[in-house]
Order: structure tokens, then sequence, then C-alpha cells
């Protein structure tokens, strides 16, 4: 069983609440559009880690097999539970134990900058089918403007974090995160060294603004317990990964601060008084055909 993602760099809670958000509805259009890929597909996803771009899927693409890998195993284990019209698998996005040619589009959200990117671009070929699709999702740019009541940390939690900040260096070595950066010109030239065919870039905005005209009352305040979720989540993988460092007592304060912070924040909601605080992210979504 592996957990390293869940327990230290994401929990189950951040991921999903985060990633529903991210391929909302609200953002169908752009995402098919950029995908442009037909319905009655077998589609692979790599790193699939709770299931919320797979829910997105099968609304998107009612006809098509959605199969999800991840290497998390509580990640799996929350994707069949909460998406069972999917089928979701542990294994490794560098080493695909999938036959040749199995699929017809593979697709893959943040994933490409955690893993070696020949294995995985030449592990994508072999199993897409003459004439199928990769898509790859890659996070470019983030904006996030907090309101006032959210901005900053307590003494308390900079302490801390400033205490633990090696122990989760050592961690983010270890799980390989963001080892293997490229930019927006290195990744389509990566995946035309590996074959691929018909190389595209497009790129998508994603903004969460809870204050827009366009924001739902139930999407604004997801997105703020989604923020709470990702602050209360980091305070777990301290505990998991630092606890000998940290006191019970030391994290039930942060957890209380960081509770105040966003009550503040749901009632000044609640009353109508704006703060215009936004999460902006900037997607590449790189396609190529075999």
């Amino acid at each position: 069983m592996n957990t390293d993602w869940s327990a230290y760099i994401q929990g189950v809670g951040t991921l999903h609440q985060s990633r529903t958000l991210r391929f909302s509805d609200r953002f169908r259009a752009g995402y098919m559009d950029a995908f442009s890929i037909p319905d009655g597909q077998r589609i692979l996803e790599l790193g699939c880690g709770t299931g919320a771009l797979a829910q997105a899927l099968r609304r998107w693409y009612p006809r098509s097999r959605i199969v999800g890998l991840d290497r998390d195993s509580a990640f799996v284990a929350f994707a069949r539970e909460h998406c069972p019209a999917a089928e979701f698998l542990e294994g490794d996005a560098e080493v695909l134990c999938f036959p040749e040619e199995s699929f017809d589009v593979t697709i893959s959200h943040t994933v490409a900058e955690h893993v070696d990117p020949e294995r995985f671009f030449a592990g994508q070929y072999r199993v897409l089918r003459p004439g199928g699709t990769c898509l790859v999702l890659s996070v470019r740019r983030s904006i996030a403007a907090a309101a006032p009541c959210l901005a900053g940390q307590t003494d308390l939690e900079k302490a801390i974090w400033e205490r633990v900040s090696d122990r989760f260096d050592e961690i983010e070595r270890r799980t390989g995160m963001g080892s293997n950066p490229m930019d927006e010109r290195a990744y389509p030239l990566c995946m035309e060294r590996h074959g691929f065919r018909n190389v595209s870039t497009t790129y998508l905005t994603v903004a969460l603004t809870p204050d827009g005209p366009d924001c739902p009352p139930e999407t604004a305040r997801a997105i703020i317990q989604s923020e709470r979720q990702s602050a209360l989540d980091a305070v777990a993988a301290l505990e998991v990964a630092a606890g000998d460092m940290v006191s019970g007592a030391e994290l039930d304060r942060m957890r209380a601060q960081i509770g105040g912070r966003y009550d503040e924040r749901l009632a000044l909601y609640d009353r109508g008084e704006k703060q215009w605080d936004t999460w902006v992210t900037l997607l590449m979504v790189l396609r190529g055909g075999k």
C-alpha cells in the first residue's frame, strides 16, 4: 500500500474538492473544445487521484469507458467509492501494465511534472491505438488573491512551518514532487520526439471567484470550503510527517486558528460583504495524435 502522496502532499479532501471545482461543468465547453475527442472512446487517465476528472469525463462522454490509474492507495479507494461508473486501478504512470494499442485516449492532469518524461510519453504511445489521442493537462500559472481575513499566517503557524521545513523538503525529494518540470516549449517538443503527430497546445483559464456575479452560492461556499480543507489537510500532513516535532496542543491551536479564519470568510459572504478573493489557474492542454 502506497499513501505517500495523500498523507504528505495533498490529502484526499484537498484533492477531491479542488479538482471537482476545476472540472466543474461551468468549464465544460472549454475542455471539450480543447480535447477534441468523440464520445464512445476507451479512455485511460494517468494519475487519476480521487477521480474528479474521471467523473467529469463520464458526464461529458457518457458512452465512453473510463479507466483511472494512480499509485496512491487512498486515492484509488476513494475514487472507487465515489465514481463507480469508472474503473480504478493502482499502478504507476511510468510503467503502464496494459497491452499495446488498448486505449483510444490517454489523459493526465498535473502528472507530467512529477514523473520521468521519457517513460511517461513512451508508455502512452505504446498503449494508444493508431489514430489515438494523448492529452496532457499542466498548470502553467496560478493566481491566489486571498481575502484579508485569510491572508497570512499567525506567529504560531509561521514558527511551526519553519521548524519542520527540512522534514518536508526531504519528503518532496522522496516522492519526486516537481522533479521533472518543463516549460511551455519543452512539452510539445518532448511529445513530438516520442512520435506523436499534429501536436497542439491550448490554454484554458479556470477562475474561482466566490463574489463573482456568475458564481452560484453553492459554488461560492464550495470554493471557500475547499481552501479550508487544503489548510486543514496541511495540518494533518504535519501531524503524520512531523508529529515528533510539534505538540498536540500546537496542532489543535493551528486547527482552531484556521477554522476561525474560514468561518469569518463564510460569514462575510453570507452578509454580502464582498472580498473579491480569487483563485485562478492557467492550464495548458497538450494534445497529440498517434
